[in-house]
């Protein structure tokens, strides 16, 4: 215990150091989640008009800018339901009140464009087996579970599609591709829900399926066999995407605990009542060992101290499970709060400590809040260390060379005009190669640039032009170069500079 605790003191000075002078890392995943479920984040109660709904949304979306993320996660498909138009599933009832309902717009491509205007990337989130949160709600006609009834699965008071059958993978896989084939997102995301989190002395009603069909497993093998079919749907869906949109990256939100080490050497040093690998049987390990998904956001939501799950205990695991997919760490942002029973949440350097730990803890390359509603309540002073310290800078989501290792042209002819700058997009032969974004660096003329530093960063723009800022005061002379991005925010070469005065 000893050890433990000056380890904990020794980790926190050296993050505390870390924070004297402290430049946010050019390339870092800087997200939120908006939960949809029950109306968590948005809309924040059905029934509301277009206007309101947007309204809320666009707060929301503007919340996250000033804070300096850079990536939105969406949930689009609580269960088994739509937050856009479907030939497959019906509308969601979190947006009338009535399942099935047309809201009378798009509400995905609305999130998508505004999202994309603000420079935030667009994580699609999907529960791939939840249909129902009340096994006794009114559905709507249009679900696919009055097609196919055997497919359903009661648990716990709720409703599922059965993880055992291929139909229902083939089922959301179509889900996947559909949203893929209509919508310009940048990631397919899945949460922490595959088998149902286990209600005691209730086994899942799944025996029969096992019997049935136990393809290569044997009787005393269920959680294993359990754990194939959630492997398969994972697979599929990674088929699927990759397929479809090769750029499009997959992300899984797991629980915080892939095993205790009490279970499995190579679990972590917690006593978590819950795991990933026994209770929801989702083998994490294999699917990033396997190169199925291409990043991970374990949900982090305890804190640095925690007796059963300590915080730096289980980064530092994520850290070195990583098998060179993306680790972002999820935090509970949610925690916050002056009345806390737990102290650690009471204290306004909670989260900032664990946010500095992302940077510098091996192999962990950025985070994600949970959820964004709290961005807007008193959290003891963070939005303000956002946004002047911990992401004052711009940040690029990181870059994924498994998937695209090759960068972009750079910009073509790049003019000045006044405070105007002006350039073309470069040419490209494949879809991967295409420039979709540019960076403007500013620095003093003559000054040797350094594009590693975000402070150099004028902005981040879809555009292929720029006014610049008008200034009061003395001009100086910069020198302003452009860069092209690709959808994996690989970089091209600068431009030659542009000296304006600014």
């Amino acid at each position: 215990m000893i050890r433990k605790i000056t380890s904990t003191l020794l980790i926190v000075l050296a993050v505390s150091l870390a924070t004297v002078g402290e430049v946010p890392p050019k390339y870092e995943f800087r997200a939120a989640w908006v939960a949809t479920v029950n109306n968590i984040d948005w809309p924040s109660k059905p029934g509301l008009s277009i206007e309101k709904q947007k309204e809320e949304a666009l707060a929301l979306l503007d919340l996250m800018a000033e804070n300096g993320l850079n990536a939105v996660i969406f949930q689009l498909r609580p269960t088994a339901d739509s937050f856009y138009p479907s030939q497959l599933e019906p509308w969601s009832r979190y947006l009338t009140g009535t399942p099935g309902k047309d809201p009378g717009y798009d509400p995905l491509k609305f999130w998508i464009d505004e999202a994309h205007k603000r420079k935030l990337e667009f994580h699609a989130w999907i529960n791939p087996f939840r249909i129902a949160q009340k096994a006794t709600e009114e559905l709507s006609s249009s679900s696919i579970v009055f097609q196919h009834p055997e497919w359903v699965v009661e648990y716990g008071g709720k409703l599922y599609f059965n993880p055992a059958l291929d139909e229902t993978r083939q089922f959301i896989a179509a889900v996947v591709r559909d949203i893929l084939q209509r919508y310009d997102i940048d990631a397919i995301h899945c949460d922490d829900y595959f088998y149902p989190y286990p209600v005691a002395g209730v086994p899942f009603p799944d025996a029969a399926d096992f019997a049935q069909n136990p393809r290569h497993f044997g009787p005393d093998q269920l959680a294993d066999w359990r754990r194939n079919n959630v492997d398969l749907t994972i697979q599929l869906l990674s088929k699927t995407i990759k397929e479809t949109k090769p750029w499009v990256k997959f992300g899984i939100s797991p629980f915080g605990v892939w095993r205790n080490n009490d279970q499995d050497p190579r679990g972590s040093m917690t006593r978590a009542g819950v795991t990933n690998y026994d209770d929801l049987y989702a083998d994490i390990l294999k699917w990033l060992e396997q190169g199925w998904i291409d990043y991970i956001t374990p949900q982090l939501y305890w804190q640095i101290g925690h007796p059963a799950a300590d915080y730096l205990s289980l980064i530092d695991w994520w850290s070195q499970n990583a098998f060179q997919r993306d680790v972002y760490i999820g935090l509970g942002l949610y925690r916050i709060d002056a009345k806390s029973a737990t102290e650690e949440w009471t204290r306004p350097d909670q989260m900032p400590q664990q946010i500095r730990l992302t940077r510098t803890t091996p192999n962990i390359k950025g985070s994600s809040l949970y959820s964004v509603k709290h961005l807007k309540r008193n959290l003891l002073g963070l939005q303000d260390s956002l946004q002047n310290k911990l992401f004052a800078t711009p940040a690029l989501t990181p870059q994924m060379p498994w998937i695209d290792p090759a960068t972009p042209q750079s910009p073509r002819k790049l003019k000045k005009r006044g405070r105007k700058l002006k350039w073309k997009k470069p040419s490209f032969n494949n879809p991967m190669d295409e420039a979709i974004r540019y960076i403007v660096y500013k620095t003093p003329a003559g000054k040797k640039p350094d594009l590693n530093d975000p402070r150099s960063i004028y902005t981040i723009t879809n555009e292929q032009h720029l006014k610049l800022d008008r200034r009061k005061g003395k001009r100086r002379p910069y020198d302003f170069r452009v860069t092209a991005l690709g959808k994996l925010n690989n970089e091209s070469r600068a431009t030659k500079a542009k000296t304006l005065k600014y």
